[in-house]
């Protein structure tokens, strides 16, 4: 099933692969991203998306982890061996493991069902913000210098030596918004729109303070000497910096 349509312009060429084996569900989906201006393909299953992936180039999977067969999961494991296409689960269980497995396996976001139609799309869209910055990191260096760590960046990996270093999800996050933009200053408000669910919904200061705190904890990680950062820089009146050597 593929359907195309101009709707309001929020996403006119790009296309998307919606996975989920309720008919209904997909459906509807189907029609409302259609509606928002997505060109739209639809799968019932794992299976059935591989077929499409094998042929067709998406801009961004949108995927149900219950399906029969192989779940959600799973598959975004799998094809994030080969695939950076992002991927937003959708996913009946709200219990934080879930979520977090999901976002192990290589997950973008998630969404909790049921939902509402205009926060799937207001989701999309951030993710999809998100994507050219990401593509300038995979055309950039696949390696950050931090003196001795070293940074993968198609892994989103920190190295000591032999030694992989122990991020938090929001650490890795912090990690991969600022490999893409190293040597650029990051905004404290740009990074509370990135982290998103992170900051939770407390009010502009209180956001402010949450980034912070995960700064400071991702220096005891990065840094010689935390109080004064080497390679995660603060550069006053514009927020934060990735300075590798």
């Amino acid at each position: 099933m593929t359907g195309n349509g101009n709707g309001n312009g929020n996403g006119t060429d790009l296309h998307l692969l919606i996975v989920d084996d309720d008919e209904r569900i997909r459906g509807l989906l189907q029609k409302f991203l259609i509606r928002n201006g997505f060109w739209v393909t639809a799968a019932r299953d794992a299976a059935h998306a591989r077929r499409l992936l094998g042929g067709l180039d998406f801009d961004l999977i949108v995927m149900d982890v219950m399906m029969p067969g192989e779940d959600g999961i799973s598959l975004t494991r799998s094809l994030r061996k080969t695939l950076s296409t992002p991927i937003l689960l959708l996913t009946a269980k709200g219990e934080t493991q879930d979520r977090i497995e999901g976002l192990e396996a290589g997950a973008d976001d998630y969404l909790a069902k049921p939902f509402e139609p205009k926060e799937l799309l207001l989701r999309i869209n951030a993710i999809l913000r998100r994507v050219p910055a990401q593509r300038a990191a995979e055309a950039g260096p696949k390696v950050l210098q931090l003196g001795p760590l070293r940074y993968d960046v198609d892994r989103g990996e920190l190295w000591r030596g032999d030694e992989l270093v122990r991020l938090t999800a929001t650490e890795a996050q912090l990690m991969r918004i600022f490999a893409a933009r190293a040597g650029e200053p990051v905004s404290r408000a740009e990074l509370v729109e990135e982290l998103g669910r992170g900051a939770g919904r407390e009010g502009g200061a209180a956001q402010d303070r949450a980034v912070d705190v995960q700064i400071t904890r991702l220096r005891r990680k990065i840094e010689t000497d935390p109080r004064q950062p080497r390679y995660l820089q603060t550069v006053r009146g514009a927020g934060y910096m990735l300075a590798p050597e």
